[in-house]
Parts: C-alpha cells; structure tokens; sequence
C-alpha cells in the first residue's frame, strides 16, 4: 500500500538473538536485549511492540520481520543488514543467514548487506566470501569490537587496518559500505560513535559510497560538516526515524541541517532497523510530519518538502544502487505485497499494553 504512489525502501533490517547460547556473556546479552526491548515499545507506540518472548526468548526470524516491512507497511524493498558485532554476539548481532532466508522468500524485494570485521584476521577474506558465496550488494561495519578481551575502537581511516577492506570491497565490484554510528550497543568507547573517521576514506576511496548510519541521532552539525566535505557520504535514517514520531522538533532541526547541504535531500535513505521498530509507525509519522514555521523563520532550517520526502524514502537508495525504479515496480507488480490492505502488525503477535491503575 503506498503512499501517493511513493515506492519505500526499508533500508535496514535486523534479526536479533538474545539466547543465551548466542550470548558470549549470557546475562550482558540479555540486558542489551531488556535494553533494546524497552526502546522498540517506545519507538513504535500503542499496538506496535512485538510480544516480549519473541523479541527475547524466541527470535523473531526471517518471515515475521519481512512480513512486517512487505505486508505491514507502506514499504516495498528490504535492506537487511548483518552486523558484525561478534563481542557480544556469536552470530555477529544480526546474522547473515536471516537475510539470505529472506531474500531467498522474495528474491525482487530484498537486498543483503554483508558484515565485515577489519579488526579480526582475515577481513579481506570475508569481502571474498561475501561477494562469491552470498552475492551481497554492500559492506557494513561497526565502530567497536572485542579483540583478544580487549575492547576496541576502529578508526575507518586507519590506511593499515581499514583501507585494505575498502580497497577489497573495490575491487570486487561493491560500491557502498554501511558504518554504525551514533548509536551505542553495550559499553565501549565513546568518541569510536562520532563520525570524524569517515572523512579520511571517504577522501581516499573517492569511488565508494560511506553511509552513516543512525545519522543525525548525535552529532548532527557534524555529520551535516562531513557532508559538505565529503560528496560520496550519505545519511541512513535508521532509529533515527523513530525521532519523527517521538521527538518531531528534534527530528526536524536534525533533517533541516541534513537539507541545507547542497544536494543534501539526495543523501538522505530511509530506514527504521526492523526489529527496533514497526515500520508502519515511523513511515506515517515521517510523511506527516511538518516543519514547525518558527524553526524555519526564526533559525532558517531548511523545511521537509514532499518531494524531499519521496527521495528519502525510496528514491534515493535506488539511485545509489544504480537500481531503475519503473523497472523494479514492474517486477513486483502483482506479487503477493502489491495489495491495498495493511496486515495487522506483527501478525497479530502484539505485546498487551499494561492494564492502567485504578
């Protein structure tokens, strides 16, 4: 069901495990997972939390999250992300094969992008992989990792640690590379979330294309600075999307510095990291939302236009992709997805809303 005709891009999804056997420290796992659970409730509101035992205890997997983008939302394409977050997580925090099961389920509609540790022996070798045996469309990585019980930071712009990936990545034909930034998941080095790294390969690898992810959550001035500097770094909205329905004020000065850049509204790609959130929510309340008039006479912010909406949706991951958007709409034409109907969220699997004290 689309929304005046605007094709949508989910461009992350996550599939989490909190078990205990994918926890490299059971009871840590398991608080990011209270955590994380307490942040998707909040992020998607009323009637949109997934019940707790399968966000928890159970794994929601590959059909009920891609039911929950393709049948439950406005939106038509996926982007699932495996993430590389192997301190914590066995499987890396997002495993790979979930995003593969999905693809495998609905091959017009899904996109891969494949986790890479550059920290960790090897990292050149996984690019190899990940292109030859699972043909994914993008890199990602993420700013922190647990090394020989150490926790360490990564510096995208270490010509000795990183550069080598990027340059593998080159190579092999891929054009994009996703950072985790902004966000923090379990402790670890602050300044390692801030953006200033990814200007050095942004300026060395000139021919690939960097996408902050979780930008405009913190450090927007900066992020909007490397912009400007940079003209091969894009902004991915994902959980950041969630501001437009929770903090709407704080949401539109952070879009309204990510506009102001010269070209800015083609940098921007939607996003909302299923599971952290129902997508449905966060796509109505971002199509909806108007810039208030006081920030826009009063401090100049750059206002979200309609058109500027339609590309940050959809438009704008196409592009990146080298993806023909009336190609891809006459190849998902009349699937199971090309309806008029919303399913109910979660396939109904929705956590009861407290009953209130009398």
């Amino acid at each position: 069901m689309m929304i005046e005709n605007t094709l949508v891009v989910e461009g992350v999804a996550h599939d989490y495990n909190f078990l205990p056997e994918n926890c490299v420290n059971p009871a840590f796992g398991r608080a990011i997972g209270e955590h994380m659970y307490h942040q998707h409730q909040k992020f998607g509101g009323p009637g949109y939390a997934i019940q707790k035992s399968l966000y928890l205890d159970h794994g929601a997997g590959a059909e009920t999250i891609g039911r929950s983008i393709l049948a439950e939302s406005q939106s038509d394409v996926i982007v699932y992300h495996e993430t590389p977050i192997y301190g914590h997580f066995r499987d890396g925090g997002s495993a790979l094969s979930t995003g593969l099961e999905m693809r495998e389920l609905w091959p017009n509609r899904v996109l891969v992008y494949g986790a890479v540790s550059p920290l960790r022996p090897g990292a050149e070798d996984r690019v190899d992989e990940l292109v030859d045996e699972h043909k994914v469309n993008a890199l990602k990585l993420y700013p922190i990792d647990l090394v020989e019980g150490r926790v360490t930071s990564l510096d995208m712009s270490d010509p000795e640690v990183c550069f080598p990936v990027f340059e593998r990545a080159r190579e092999r034909g891929l054009k994009v590379v996703g950072i985790h930034k902004a966000l923090p998941v379990g402790p670890g080095p602050a300044h390692a979330l801030r953006i200033d790294d990814i200007e050095g390969a942004a300026a060395a690898f000139p021919d690939l294309t960097f996408e902050v992810v979780h930008g405009g959550l913190a450090f927007v001035e900066e992020t909007a600075m490397l912009m400007e500097c940079a003209p091969n770094v894009v902004v991915n909205l994902e959980v950041t999307s969630a501001l437009a329905r929770t903090a709407p004020r704080r949401f539109a000065e952070a879009m309204g510095a990510f506009l102001a850049v010269p070209g800015g509204a083609r940098r921007v790609i939607w996003g909302t990291g299923v599971i952290a959130a129902h997508p449905r929510p966060l796509i109505e309340a971002f199509w909806d939302l108007e810039t208030p008039q006081d920030l826009i006479e009063e401090r100049g912010v750059e206002p979200l236009t309609k058109e500027a909406k339609k590309d940050i949706l959809g438009r704008n991951f196409l592009r990146l992709h080298g993806i023909d958007e009336d190609k891809l709409r006459a190849t998902i034409a009349g699937d199971e997805f090309d309806t008029d109907e919303l399913a109910a969220p979660w396939g109904g699997r929705v956590e009861p809303e407290p009953v209130a004290a009398a």
